[in-house]
């Protein structure tokens, strides 16, 4: 057995020397609220993380949500990867966390090819995605670790083959989603899984994830980077399982008013908290869920009242299904709970996308 472990080892450190390697780093990065982040695969821009928390200085760093695009007859994809933190979550993949997967685009849309699994042991981890493809070009896209950062990414390619990075091919304005764990893709197999990555293929634009695990908690410096944003299509806020009614209450109106000061025909989705899955037995749950929402519509509510238009509400009750069987530990969503939620969310942004940007 030894030897068979030293043999494939061998096999793999053979392959890995034998790519042509392509810094990553020097590529276009989707999915950025904006390009001037203080690491090339990092969420936040260097002057919002020194205001910011520091629990969002910590998620900021993580890669949710981005990707690359390349183009490459090679038969096979290779890719090596070092981590920021190599997290652990025992209630998520480790590919998911902190791996990446890989899509390639076919007439009817975008197919998973493989995923890469991270080094359990190591920051750093290089695994082949794919090999013996059949003979010419595909355009692929790689999406990054959704819970830990990524500080340097290479893919490699066979010799005598060419790689052609896409540089900013996404012209139609970005879908902004804020949101909490379960938006940063809280707690998927893979990160192609997210619904937000989902979405972005559907809706075939860049989709900014700025899931913050734990922390959605209106913070104005979120606000204002959203704000940031250039030609935004849509904003969408589901912040309410990080805020208390209070909080909620608070800061709302404050934080769309930021959004809306920058970008005042751009629509606002607000986006109810789902029930948790135990809330059927657990009378206090169910009751702490309905005032977090309740205060979250009195905002809404209170917006609209207020003369701001524009402003779209989706209920909490239509985005997990009805069986109770969407989520690992009852909060957090599986990819069955997160498709549950692109398909509730996919066809209202359609429709705001062709209204407010573009086709």
């Amino acid at each position: 057995m030894k030897k068979i472990f030293i043999l494939l080892l061998l096999s793999c450190t053979l392959s890995a020397q034998a790519q042509v390697w392509h810094d990553a780093t020097k590529m276009h990065v989707y999915g950025k609220a904006v390009e001037d982040t203080y690491a090339p695969f990092a969420r936040f821009p260097a002057d919002i993380d020194s205001l910011a928390r520091k629990d969002l200085q910590y998620l900021g760093r993580d890669a949710a949500g981005l990707y690359v695009q390349f183009r490459t007859d090679s038969p096979s994809v290779h890719v090596r990867w070092k981590s920021v933190k190599r997290i652990a979550l025992s209630h998520m993949s480790s590919v998911g966390s902190r791996g990446v997967d890989l899509y390639a685009r076919r007439d009817d849309g975008w197919r998973f090819v493989g995923s890469a699994r991270p080094a359990l042991d190591y920051l750093e981890t290089t695994r082949c995605i794919v090999k013996e493809m059949s003979a010419g070009y595909k355009e692929f896209r790689m999406y990054l670790s959704l819970y830990d950062g990524v500080s340097e990414l290479e893919i490699g390619t066979d010799p005598g083959y060419e790689f052609i990075p896409e540089e900013d091919l996404h012209r139609a304005p970005p879908v902004v989603m804020y949101g909490t764990s379960i938006l940063q893709g809280g707690c998927v197999s893979r990160p192609g899984m997210a619904f937000t990555n989902i979405l972005g293929r559907w809706l075939d634009r860049e989709v900014v994830n700025l899931g913050f695990s734990g922390n959605a908690r209106l913070d104005p410096e979120v606000a204002q980077l959203m704000a940031r944003v250039e030609n935004p299509a849509v904003f969408v806020l589901d912040n309410v399982p990080n805020c208390s009614a209070e909080i909620i209450l608070e800061r709302g109106e404050a934080f769309v008013r930021i959004l809306r000061e920058a970008h005042p025909d751009v629509p606002v989705v607000f986006v109810e908290m789902a029930h948790y899955s135990h809330d059927w037995v657990s009378a206090s749950s169910f009751e702490d869920v309905e005032a977090r929402n309740a205060a979250f519509r009195t905002v809404y509510e209170s917006l609209e009242a207020a003369g701001y238009k524009g402003l779209h509400y989706v209920y909490g009750s239509v985005l997990n299904g009805t069986d109770g069987e969407a989520t690992v530990d009852y909060v957090h969503t599986t990819d069955l709970g997160q498709t549950r939620y692109a398909c509730v969310l996919y066809p209202l942004l359609k429709e705001l996308c062709r209204q407010h940007g573009g086709a």
